[in-house]
């Protein structure tokens, strides 16, 4: 890939104006314009590169990337697996997904096809042998982009098999299983492996070890299949680079586990501006928390591989981004480790399902809308900003996200059936972290803790043993550990902890859960801040989950924060611990974001961790790092001081930092 400049271009769809070759001379005339260095082709390209079996059409795709590279634009080159041509769901219906119900899909959308099946993964392999075999070793290609937006599931029969055998690799035995998914449970210890098959809607719902090995399961095959597509192509070029485009909060794919397969990670990115229900600066931290998760997959830069350069069609309301908001989103990919902004797309489509989908060019055609002149403003802010790019993120706190223990939070029956919120529960952390300027990573449990000075555990309810040991040994070597409610319940299999719960961490924490009541949505309790605590921390109110805990009598922990309300009034709400040469601290609710804004601006500073911005800013201005640069956003409509400079509404400034001075570049 080019590391020597920042990557700006996207999603370009140049097959389906192959009869228009004017517009097509006019797209390299307007990505010139604009500052577009590279563009993704052939994404769902299938249909036009083999418009019958056997019969591979390139041609057109080549002329269109050396057109491309002789304007000095790159190419990110995908494989077309994301979506089969008719013919072949026609001809072979076992490529065609069979749904939970156990009803085989028509052809039908994207996203379509059965990961198992070795009938369609022979004509991935000859269609992608034949884009290696042309463009592996091309200079104009920079990376393979393998399929497109991975996730959903398939129940067919070859999954069900697939699926049989992938437990038995997991288990050994039937014994195993029965007792890992706690099967006597209503009888349903299982005497065969051909009783067993997937969660359906009409049949076995139940038993949550089952649902959570499907998770699994389905992760586990989508992961597969990625590696069997890169390695047709890497056995043709052997000198390729691979991503995949990962999405926002998604469920169905552990990305801890694909990422080790990619050499680049990548996203889409499609935040609602403008809602009614938040301020810009929310969605910001929304976003930002996504922008660190992928930079944190892999502990490097990453790439904003979609975004819109307007609106989306496929949200509740295409609302327009404002002026100066294309700018803001984009340098904020940027300032949190992204080495690319692209788009989807370069030119609407004429018709179907995307044809109102934002687009640097629009229908017609035109290079003197306010959309075309700021995303060209984009571009040149970028090739000013080059130097960004490859550069790292410093490494201070990190917080605790775990596909497994998500799946299986919400696959169990109870505490809340209604909600538990997990999402909601990792932004109060994330983002008091983040206005205070402390750069965040969001990790999993196979995670080295080393070069952290606070590690956050929000709702980890699937904790698993090894890792309550290494939260244990990074406190007692000097760290900060913060373990909220409703961690420490379950093992792997779902199984509930035997014993004195937090599992595993009691004696880090100085107490032990005794009892949780969940609360009704809009339902609190009160809390009081402990007179001469240790941290001092305001009144705020509980809700969501109230865990009720006792402090250890050996080695207790120091109450902070204790319930003013209800039969656990004067139980701790949250509370610390020595452990060690560190500390941890516990909290047994959810609260108010004013309460976690106290809590972490305390605690960081207590932990040594450095704020990114040298002094406060205003509210609404977020400041973030990355390896000798600082950028500082405003996220109101209004402009703000800040570091001495004016900040229009919406407005980004980016200083080089160097021995703690200052110089700005934009």
């Amino acid at each position: 890939m080019q590391r020597e400049k920042l990557l700006h271009g996207g999603d370009y769809n140049p097959e389906q104006w192959l009869d228009r070759p004017d517009i097509l001379a006019q797209d390299v005339v307007m990505m010139k314009q604009a500052h577009v260095n590279v563009v993704t082709l052939g994404v769902f390209s299938w249909s036009l590169l083999e418009p019958r079996e056997g019969e591979y059409h390139l041609d057109w795709l080549a002329d269109i990337i050396h057109n491309l590279y002789s304007n000095g634009i790159f190419t990110i080159l995908a494989t077309p697996s994301a979506a089969r041509p008719a013919w072949m769901a026609q001809k072979y219906p076992e490529v065609r997904r069979v749904r939970s119900d156990r009803t085989r899909e028509l052809f039908r959308r994207r996203q379509n096809y059965c990961y198992t099946s070795p009938l369609y993964r022979e004509k991935v392999r000859a269609i992608d042998e034949q884009l290696a075999r042309r463009f592996g070793e091309d200079p104009a290609v920079i990376l393979w982009h393998i399929s497109n937006e991975m996730g959903g599931d398939c129940h067919c029969p070859l999954c069900q098999a697939e699926f049989r055998r992938w437990l038995q690799r997991r288990y050994g035995s039937l014994g195993a299983l029965n007792k890992a998914w706690n099967a006597r449970f209503w009888s349903h210890d299982y005497t065969d492996w051909e009783q067993i098959e997937s969660p359906a809607p009409q049949g076995e719902d139940a038993v949550q070890g089952l649902l959570l090995d499907w998770k699994r399961f389905v992760s586990s095959r989508h992961i597969d299949f990625f590696k069997f597509e890169r390695d047709c192509v890497r056995a043709l070029a052997p000198k390729a680079r691979f991503t995949a485009n990962l999405m926002y909060r998604f469920h169905d794919i552990d990305y801890h586990d694909l990422a080790r397969e990619l050499d680049v990670v990548s996203w889409d990115n499609y935040p609602t501006w403008h809602k009614a229900t938040e301020t810009v600066e929310q969605t910001a931290l929304d976003t930002a928390m996504m922008h660190d998760l992928f930079y944190s997959l892999k502990g490097k830069p990453f790439l904003m591989m979609e975004s819109s350069p307007s609106f989306t069609n496929w949200q509740p309301v295409t609302k327009q981004k404002k002026p100066g908001m294309a700018m803001l989103s984009a340098l904020q990919a940027v300032a949190h480790g992204s080495d690319s902004v692209c788009y989807f797309q370069w030119r609407a489509s004429r018709g179907a399902e995307e044809k109102f989908h934002g687009s640097v060019v629009g229908h017609d055609g035109r290079s003197d809308t306010r959309i075309f002149r700021e995303t060209s403003q984009v571009g040149a802010a970028l090739e000013e900003l080059a130097c960004a790019a490859g550069r790292q993120r410093p490494r201070q706190a990190a917080l605790v996200h775990d596909w497994p223990n998500l799946w299986a939070m919400e696959g169990s029956s109870g505490p809340r059936n209604c909600g538990m919120g997990y999402w909601k529960e990792l932004a109060c952390h994330y983002n008091a972290l983040a206005r205070a300027g402390i750069t965040v990573d969001l990790i999993g449990q196979d995670a080295d803790l080393t070069g952290y000075g606070l590690v956050v555990v929000p709702m980890l309810y699937l904790l698993r043993e090894d890792f309550a040991a290494k939260l244990c040994d990074f406190a007692r070597a000097g760290g900060t550990v913060v373990v909220s409610q409703w961690t420490g319940v379950v093992d792997e299999s779902d199984l509930c902890r035997l014993g004195d719960t937090p599992y595993g961490l009691t004696e880090l924490l100085g107490l032990r859960r005794a009892e949780i009541d969940g609360l009704y949505d809009g339902e609190t309790r009160r809390c009081q801040p402990v007179e001469n605590a240790p941290l001092p921390l305001p009144a705020t109110q509980a809700s969501v989950l109230c865990e009720v805990a006792v402090l250890d009598e050996a080695s207790p922990a120091t109450p902070l924060l204790l319930y003013g309300e209800d039969y656990f009034a004067d139980a701790p709400a949250a509370a610390v611990h020595p452990y060690g040469q560190g500390r941890a601290y516990y909290l047994a609710s959810r609260f108010t974001p004013d309460f976690y804004q106290a809590f972490y601006n305390a605690l960081t500073e207590e932990a040594g961790l450095e704020a990114a911005a040298p002094v406060p800013l205003p509210d609404g201005v977020l400041a973030t790092r990355r390896e000798g640069l600082l950028f500082v956003q405003n996220c109101n409509p209004a402009p703000v001081q800040a570091l001495g400079v004016e900040l229009p509404a919406y407005g980004t400034a980016v200083w080089q930092t160097n021995a703690g001075e200052l110089r700005r570049m934009l």
